[in-house]
């Protein structure tokens, strides 16, 4: 009998075969992002001594004033172009994009995007 496999399942699945590929080093950290329904998350991460660089998401008080809503692809593109301007301040310039699982549309293209603009090479 075939079952259907729930999407957070295929989700988990799909970022785990991208995490044995995807690896992030002191010169080139690797740029996880993780959304919820209501929130994204997104982190520079050295793969290598196990240490976040830098952390961004929609929960932080300076954000929620300038973002109405967290979970659209606006709040997407904004938490992209902070991490990315936290980034080059600490003098990363190219990473490597760990989209979590997640196909590349929607607010993942978005945060993409807008870290790419803020100067990021990935």
């Amino acid at each position: 009998m075939i079952t259907k496999v729930a999407k957070k399942e295929r989700t988990r699945k799909r970022h785990q075969r991208m995490r044995n590929k995807v690896v992030g080093t002191k010169e080139r950290p690797r740029l996880s992002v993780y959304k919820s329904n209501k929130h994204i998350y997104a982190q520079l991460i050295d793969d290598t001594d196990s240490k976040t660089l830098v952390f961004c998401s929609t929960l932080q008080p300076a954000l929620k004033k300038e973002i109405k809503t967290t979970w659209t692809k606006d709040a997407a593109k904004k938490i992209g172009e902070i991490v990315a301007q936290d980034a080059l301040k600490k003098g990363y310039k190219k990473v490597v994009f760990d989209r979590g699982g997640n196909k590349y549309h929607g607010k993942i293209l978005a945060f993409a995007d807008g870290a790419r603009s803020a100067g990021l090479e990935f």
